[in-house]
């Protein structure tokens, strides 16, 4: 056989494996097991809902799906580990915008790109900010809250889980219209922050309204206020921050599915109907609306809009409380 013609063949051979219709058409996909990382310990509501979203994907293709919990740097670590993973879908993010948008904000150099370093999935729910305090302290209002703060500059504290969390930010930018002075005290996780709250080391927090509601309804935290552009329906006689005068708080924490930058299109694809599947089960739905939260399970189009949409208001809240991370 002529040079020429064996060269034509070995070309026709590679285009054939690397073509689109039998390579990235995610017919194949998934072909192996799934690893979700998830940047934040376990116990939280990120956590939770990825092991729901993992669940339904092994049952749907019948091949191994894992949650990695990967906690560190306010998410960077684990984020990081997905950026660097192949993209083939094998590999993928569940995570919050306090991870994917503010983090990477709060440092210089970014340690990564949430829009360009990823591609986005599905943005799985949103929920508001929830304001409670420990029921032993003596308010009932956020009025109340603030005049006691300044009735003892420096003598409150409040808890995140995590310098430049959302939970964090949140607080920095109440605090700062409130015009008060109290110390912040970083925790690991959702479950820490509580038990600091519930034994009095704390004395107010930003939640969400599944994770704390059940510590409201046995009146073992109290519950003030909630961040969103109007109430929630779980809890629909606390008013919102915005209704009180605060400016901008119409913030919500969301949580979504991504897999690394160059994810074959119709991997993504198949991922986010998967997504939006689950999320429509009206068992899954339920669950989701009475932990106060809103059901999404958006196109990849919308969450990508969505975060260049917030992106400015937490750069605005970043650098009115010159925050900034090393």
């Amino acid at each position: 056989m002529r040079p020429a013609m064996c060269a034509w063949l070995a070309a026709a051979a590679i285009g054939h494996l690397l073509s689109p219709a039998t390579a990235d058409d995610g017919s194949n996909y998934p072909s192996r097991l799934i690893r979700i990382i998830v940047p934040f310990p376990a116990g939280g509501p990120t956590d939770a809902y990825a092991r729901i979203i993992a669940d339904k994907f092994q049952k749907a293709w019948n091949q191994p799906v894992i949650v990695d919990n990967q906690p560190g740097a306010t998410g960077v670590l684990g984020t990081k580990a997905v950026a660097r993973a192949a993209p083939d879908g094998h590999t993928l993010l569940f995570t919050s915008n306090s991870g994917q948008v503010i983090g990477p904000l709060l440092r210089d150099p970014r340690p990564f790109d949430g829009q360009k370093d990823f591609a986005p999935v599905s943005m799985v729910l949103k929920y508001p900010f929830y304001m409670v305090v420990n029921s032993k302290l003596p308010v009932k209002t956020v009025g109340e809250l603030i005049a006691l703060a300044k009735s003892e500059p420096g003598k409150l504290n409040f808890a995140t889980f995590g310098v430049g969390s959302g939970t964090h930010l949140v607080a920095e930018s109440f605090n700062a219209q409130a015009g008060i002075q109290t110390v912040h005290i970083p925790y690991r996780g959702v479950q820490d922050m509580k038990q600091g709250l519930l034994s009095g080391d704390i004395h107010y927090m930003f939640d969400s309204i599944g994770s704390s509601k059940p510590l409201v309804d046995t009146g073992q935290l109290r519950a003030l206020a909630v961040t969103g552009a109007e109430r929630s329906p779980i809890v629909p006689d606390l008013p919102t921050l915005a209704e009180l005068g605060f400016e901008g708080f119409d913030a919500m924490i969301w949580l979504g599915l991504f897999s690394p930058a160059g994810t074959p299109d119709p991997i993504i694809r198949k991922l986010q109907q998967e997504v939006t599947r689950t999320v429509n089960l009206p068992a899954i739905r339920q669950q989701i609306e009475s932990g106060g939260s809103v059901a999404v399970g958006s196109t990849p189009e919308v969450l990508g809009a969505f975060m260049a949409q917030e992106t400015p208001w937490w750069t605005q809240v970043i650098r009115k409380n010159n925050l900034k991370l090393e």
